[in-house]
């Protein structure tokens, strides 16, 4: 039985209806500034618009920032901008969803840059912006799963929970996720907790929720009773690809570097979608890049 206010995995209803005509192309990218984190989502959300690459996760980590999502408050962030400078944190206002997070160093983040059209949800039809995250939660949930973590997701919370709230305290978040959404186009992602620094979050009030603490993947190995010893970041990134794999049932292959996707993307042919699908438009992110604007859609 799941612990009070857990929901229930959407695994069991997706198991054995993979559909290999998807695809999912990642890349482990190592460090990678933000603000070239958000210029590589524009470049490849502008190839997945033309349809000239597959769906692509980008895995990566980032140096400490602080971002700031479309419901977020100011006041959420608890450290002054002098603390935050001494300390090397940057702070970027966002168009996902969410409140404000924390990324830095032993954090995996993930940007899957997805065409909704391409996908379906687990009854079968066309999948929209919260089955999808619901989808990339139990993603993360497998993930900890793998490495003998208990993990699920609360009620009411988007993201990935350890604990189940009783003696022990309230969950500890352990992957928070915040995405948008611009006609079927998905930009943004997940950050999960591995060898973070927890320290960091005391800046903040993360997510927005002042009750609940965070944790990491080595923390909670911690406290298993039978811990598996915890690999690099780049093992765990290629292991989070395996489960979005599973979980979205696509077929799922490594690509070698960005410069093999973008020449993989200049020798594709475009392909045609079915007249019935929505016409798509750039994200916020991208159309800044690009010079032009666009209405955000809410995830």
């Amino acid at each position: 039985m799941m612990p009070a206010g857990w929901l229930e995995s959407p695994l069991a209803t997706i198991q054995g209806s993979y559909n290999w005509k998807t695809m999912i192309e990642y890349l482990y990218l190592g460090r990678v500034g933000y603000d070239e984190g958000l210029r590589l989502q524009a470049e490849i959300a502008a190839l997945r618009l033309e349809n000239r690459v597959e769906n692509v996760l980008l895995l990566l980590e980032h140096p400490p920032v602080l971002t700031l999502g479309r419901n977020a408050k100011r006041a959420n962030i608890l450290a002054s901008d002098e603390m935050l400078t001494r300390r090397g944190v940057t702070i970027h206002e966002i168009n996902r969803g969410g409140d404000v997070t924390y990324h830095g160093p032993g954090q995996l983040v993930g940007y899957p840059i997805f065409d909704l059209r391409s996908l379906r949800n687990p009854i079968g039809g066309r999948m929209g912006p919260v089955d999808f995250v619901r989808l990339m939660e139990e993603a993360l949930v497998r993930l900890c799963a793998g490495f003998g973590v208990r993990a699920g997701r609360v009620a009411g919370l988007t993201g990935v929970w350890c604990g189940d709230g009783g003696e022990g305290g309230p969950e500890r978040k352990i992957g928070a996720i915040g995405i948008h959404v611009a006609h079927g186009i998905t930009s943004h992602g997940f950050a999960f907790n591995v060898t973070t620094d927890l320290k960091d979050f005391s800046l903040i009030i993360p997510c927005g929720i002042p009750d609940h603490a965070v944790t990491s993947l080595e923390r909670e190995l911690e406290r298993a009773p039978r811990p598996k010893e915890l690999p690099g970041l780049e093992a765990v990134a290629h292991e989070a690809a395996r489960q979005f794999g599973i979980v979205f049932g696509a077929q799922v292959l490594a690509v070698e570097s960005l410069a093999a996707l973008r020449a993989q993307a200049a020798a594709d042919t475009p392909r045609e979608f079915p007249a019935e699908d929505t016409p798509l438009s750039f994200p916020p992110e991208v159309e800044r890049l690009r010079g032009s604007g666009d209405r955000p859609v809410k995830a």
